[in-house]
């Protein structure tokens, strides 16, 4: 596995990144030897470090808390591990039969998570997070999802208040990073023009884009501002590549339950059905596809990838490894599924 370097901090870091999200038990109940040997499959791989991203979200902090029993489990020294916890989300007591964030989402929670974004909170949220991994402690940090954070206020004022949050959220992140507690300090957003929107305020080493560069959703003005942090040495891990496994026939399209009675949603499932004709007319499954383009901007250093199942991890290795020719890509471009602005594809 090819190391490269995460931005201008000099971690070295893997193409790949394990995403934790089905250690919360994103859309199932996933079983607990199921986790185990999900875990035990990233502790084998033949390259250091491992980098797993997980968040106080995921599952109400049960993903936290399953890297840290797993990963003591099997003994591994906690500086082979670099593990980025996207803080905000703090966990709670449940009071009902249901946690009241997403609940098409996360299933079988045993605790709850509110919001607690500001100087104070998010060094509580760093706190607890590390408590829930026993011996381990993130070493990149960022705040999740300020997009949604923002997107509770209902007055210009309230959006100002808010915004303040999370910039004092990211002056307690950096002076973590400043006194060697953290690694690297960065952002984690659904809507990239929020980090657009908040990059000159924040001190950041790397961001991770969710949802936003990906084969089916890749603006130009995103594509731009991803060459322009590159050259202001700022890293780029690129996730949810499938918008919550949509692009691989799930049911959910970004964490949202598609109605095929509603003419916006049904052109989503048609681009689907072309998008999925093409890659097997061309030899290739979306899978390997969708991953080969959110690995192919040059400022993007890894792509983070998630499942539940310990043997696919094997046909993620081969993925991020891959390389798919310009004159593939230009068959995608024909078929009106990439644009023509992607010249980084070389094609």
């Amino acid at each position: 596995m090819e190391l490269r370097r995460f931005g201008r901090i000099g971690l070295q870091v893997p193409k790949l990144v394990f995403g934790a999200t089905s250690l919360g038990n994103l859309f199932r109940a996933v079983p607990h030897e199921e986790k185990a040997a999900l875990v035990e499959a990233w502790t084998r791989v033949d390259w250091r470090p491992l980098v797993i991203d997980s968040a106080g979200k995921y599952g109400a902090g049960m993903s936290l808390q399953t890297i840290g029993e797993q990963l003591q489990r099997l003994a591994v020294p906690p500086e082979e591990v670099l593990i980025s916890n996207k803080l905000g989300w703090r966990q709670v007591p449940l009071a009902g039969p249901q946690q009241s964030f997403e609940p098409d989402a996360w299933f079988e929670l045993t605790h709850d998570a509110v919001l607690d974004i500001s100087y104070d909170g998010i060094l509580r949220c760093w706190e607890q997070g590390n408590r829930l991994m026993g011996g381990y402690t993130a070493a990149l940090v960022s705040v999740h999802d300020p997009d949604e954070y923002l997107r509770q206020a209902d007055t210009p004022e309230m959006r100002r208040r808010l915004r303040q949050h999370i910039v004092d959220a990211y002056r307690a992140l950096v002076e973590l990073r400043d006194a060697g507690q953290a690694k690297a300090v960065g952002m984690g957003a659904k809507d990239w023009r929020t980090i657009k929107e908040l990059a000159d305020d924040c001190d950041l080493d790397w961001i991770m884009l969710a949802n936003s560069f990906t084969v089916m959703k890749h603006p130009a003005e995103l594509a731009e501002f991803m060459h322009d942090l590159a050259r202001r040495g700022v890293a780029i891990i690129n996730s949810a590549l499938f918008h919550g496994g949509f692009l691989l026939g799930g049911e959910l399209f970004d964490y949202r339950r598609l109605d095929a009675a509603n003419p916006s949603d049904r052109q989503l499932l048609e681009w689907r059905r072309r998008f999925s004709e093409c890659c097997h007319r061309l030899g290739y499954s979306p899978f390997d596809v969708g991953v080969a383009f959110g690995l192919s901007h040059p400022a993007v250093t890894s792509v983070a990838l998630s499942s539940s199942r310990a043997d696919r991890l094997a046909d993620h290795v081969a993925a991020v490894n891959q390389r798919i020719e310009p004159s593939v890509w230009r068959e995608f471009m024909r078929a009106g599924l990439i644009a023509e602005h992607c010249d980084f594809l070389g094609c």
